[in-house]
């Protein structure tokens, strides 16, 4: 059969998107090859327009189109508290519960020597520079509960320790409508570490 070299190349671009592998690229790619000019046309000018059009926030790190993020512009946005999560979907589930109204800041990524990644590499610099030119009174370190997670949360928190700001962790531990003897015990530990007061005691 003909090695049509336009297909292939399609097939290796879309083996590109993560949890895409040569099947899936291959349905997707005939499905474009199926699609009419003028429906492949807008295809490949809604990629040209993602490459050109959106941006990091040169602030929080949160992509936009504008100058500055929708969060970062809000005046009515409390600038006092700070989310560090790792990466721009972690905001989005923030903001879909719709009860912080603070600011947040963007690491790209966490501490990681097996994937070399590195200080250097995550926005740290941008985010002790932030702590040290604002007056935010709290900052909440919201790193996925992994080990490169907890590792990256431990070294932002050590080199904030210089810093007049509250530093805490989110709290991890059992979900809502869990049994005790469905959870394994680094997720019960978390719950005992991060227990809440229900009562004073005598």
């Amino acid at each position: 059969m003909e090695d049509l070299k336009a297909l292939t190349r399609l097939i290796d671009s879309l083996k590109k998107l993560p949890s895409v592998g040569q099947k899936s690229a291959e349905r997707m790619a005939f499905a474009i090859l199926e699609m009419n000019e003028e429906d492949v046309k807008e295809f490949s000018l809604s990629l040209s327009d993602v490459k050109a059009k959106i941006h990091r926030c040169p602030v929080c790190g949160i992509y936009t189109e504008d100058d500055l993020c929708e969060i970062c512009s809000d005046p009515d946005r409390n600038h006092e508290t700070m989310i560090v999560v790792s990466y721009q979907k972690d905001v989005y589930a923030f903001e879909k519960m719709g009860r912080y109204k603070g600011q947040y800041h963007i690491l790209n990524g966490v501490l990681s020597a097996v994937n070399g990644v590195g200080i250097s590499d995550l926005s740290i610099d941008a985010l002790i520079k932030r702590i040290e030119d604002d007056h935010f009174t709290e900052i909440i370190l919201a790193t996925n509960p992994t080990i490169e997670g907890e590792t990256t949360a431990l070294f932002i928190s050590k080199m904030l320790a210089r810093f007049p700001v509250k530093v805490t962790r989110l709290a991890y531990g059992l979900p809502m409508g869990g049994h005790l003897d469905y959870a394994d015990s680094l997720t019960l530990g978390k719950a005992l570490e991060g227990r809440t007061k229900m009562k004073e005691g005598e």
